[in-house]
């Protein structure tokens, strides 16, 4: 008699294919999520080896300062400034007391170069009478509000306000707002370097204050004034300025015959309307 079939063992082979598909894909899963976190933590590594390869770099650069040679020092200036890390603020800042005016030039670059973070030393700096100048030129790199107040403080000085004038000049625009401020401070030095400054900006927005200041007690302020206006170019300044045809100081009448002569030869620009 022939025995029966027994089931359970044909089975067999269902149940282990099964069981090592499940497996499998659970290697394979633990896999990939290993080969996935191996490129995370390696990446992050990378990213801890250069911070430090970086601070390394930075560290060099600050001790080259202390070399005899000008241009090595002058160089590691230069890069610091490139770098534009807060750790290099102190440093470069330093670098504007240097004995060799190269460096001193890179040191202003720099700071102008890692900019606001530079302002609070800039500004303390202005307290030192060998160092102002170089103070100076380097805010006016800086395009940060915090630097006009300090700027235009310079414009006092007989000594320094010429080099806080050509500082807020090449400040431009954002400095336009205060120094059409200035024109009504009480110190005649503030408002004729502000006269000045405003013209070489040449911004339409100061046609209307310089306008008024035609009118200012000072001969020398309504002929810088003319001067600016000259230099801004607008229609409306042309005609502001004929009645100092009749100016009770020659020089204005003489300057201002000039320009008259010289604008009847150039077509003026028209000013925008928003300045009407």
């Amino acid at each position: 008699m022939q025995k029966p079939e027994e089931p359970a063992a044909a089975a067999e082979p269902q149940l282990d294919d099964e069981l090592t598909d499940r497996v499998s894909e659970q290697l394979t899963a633990e896999a990939g999520e290993t080969a996935g976190e191996a490129p995370a933590a390696e990446a992050a590594g990378e990213e801890v080896l250069e911070e430090e390869k970086v601070k390394d770099e930075i560290d060099i650069q600050i001790d080259l300062l202390k070399d005899p040679d000008w241009a090595v020092r002058r160089e590691a200036v230069v890069t610091l400034g490139e770098m534009g890390d807060e750790r290099c603020v102190e440093p470069v800042v330093r670098a504007l007391r240097d004995g060799d005016w190269q460096v001193r030039e890179a040191a202003i670059e720099a700071c102008g170069q890692i900019g606001s973070p530079c302002v609070e030393s800039l500004i303390k700096l202005l307290r030192d009478w060998d160092t102002r100048k170089f103070a100076i030129r380097a805010l006016g790199k800086i395009r940060d509000e915090r630097v006009l107040e300090p700027l235009i403080g310079q414009l006092r000085n007989d000594e320094f306000n010429d080099a806080a004038t050509d500082a807020l000049v090449e400040l431009g625009k954002p400095a336009v707002p205060r120094l059409i401020a200035a024109l009504k401070d009480k110190d005649e030095n503030v408002r004729k370097q502000s006269v000045i400054a405003l013209g070489r900006i040449k911004d339409p927005d100061a046609i209307d204050p310089l306008i008024e200041m035609l009118q200012d007690k000072d001969w020398f302020t309504r002929l810088t004034a003319a001067a600016a206006l000259e230099s801004i170019g607008h229609e409306r300044g042309r005609e502001a300025i004929k009645p100092l045809l009749k100016d009770p100081d020659l020089v204005v009448r003489m300057r201002v015959e000039r320009i008259l002569a010289k604008w009847k030869k150039e077509k003026p620009v028209t000013a925008p309307s928003g300045t009407a």
